[in-house]
């Protein structure tokens, strides 16, 4: 299975868009097992297609640190039907981004979590139509105050996409918010790029918002154009599939911050 999940990853295991990309390129193989299963190992729960155990693209084995993140991945691999087809698996894509992607290179990728600190998509509003400058704020205010009373993050609002500067201190105070265990931080950074924002990402980690209101605050302008001018069906498509990973990583986040929800 590794060449069909190298393909379907593609050069940033961290990209979930980038690996659709790379998905319409890659052939299917046919199901070549009668049933997956979880088992508990000094790894974690290791995934099993007929009693073997699964590897990754970089032959590390599938473990999962918690059995109901396992027991996802297994669903995925026993719901494949004649062929297998990797985007339809976006937790077993998440598993082997964090175990050959994350661990061993964590503070990496915190860092590139943080680097949505200082361009978030929540600072940057539109100026009209009142309707639009009232639904962001509506979608992206609650946030901002959170980030400011309970993690001390105060940051700048500007209008339009001209870049603004964001505090030192604010960046530090959210960012020393992010997490260090490697599967919440390989969940986060997937929500992070999805969403274009890791206050959003945070927010979710820390049960201020939850999966929906997360997504919808996501789209607040995608949406507000798709009411007015109507929904592109290239868009949409794409849209469907990146829900899939997203609610993937929301659910591992969650399985890996317990105390936070």
């Amino acid at each position: 299975m590794r060449e069909l999940f190298e393909e379907s990853l593609g050069p940033s295991p961290l990209d979930p868009e980038e690996a659709v990309r790379q998905s319409t390129r890659t052939g299917q193989r046919k199901r070549f097992y009668t049933s997956a299963s979880v088992r508990e190992t000094p790894e974690g729960f290791a995934i099993l297609l007929d009693d073997k155990p699964v590897r990754t693209p970089s032959r590390n084995l599938l473990a999962a640190p918690a059995r109901e993140i396992a027991a996802t991945i297994a669903s995925e691999w026993e719901a494949q039907q004649d062929a297998i087809n990797p985007m339809t698996m976006p937790t077993t894509r998440l598993a082997n981004s964090v175990i050959d992607g994350v661990v061993g290179r964590v503070d990496a990728v915190v860092e590139d979590i943080a680097k949505y600190f200082e361009t978030d998509l929540l600072f940057y509003r539109a100026g009209h139509p009142d309707a639009l400058v009232a639904r962001e704020a509506a979608h992206w205010d609650p946030v901002l105050f959170w980030a400011a009373e309970t993690l001390g993050a105060h940051f700048i609002l500007t209008e339009g996409i001209v870049h603004v500067r964001q505090p030192d201190q604010a960046i530090a105070a959210a960012r020393a918010a992010l997490p260090s265990d490697p599967w919440a931080v390989g969940a986060l950074h997937v929500v992070t790029t999805l969403t274009g924002s890791a206050l959003l990402a945070l927010a979710l980690m820390r049960g201020r918002l939850d999966t929906d209101e997360v997504w919808a605050a996501a789209h607040v302008n995608e949406d507000w154009n798709s009411e007015q001018w109507g929904v592109d069906e290239e868009t949409a498509v794409r849209r469907v599939a990146r829900l899939a990973d997203f609610r993937a990583a929301a659910a591992v986040l969650a399985a890996q911050t317990k105390p936070f929800g």
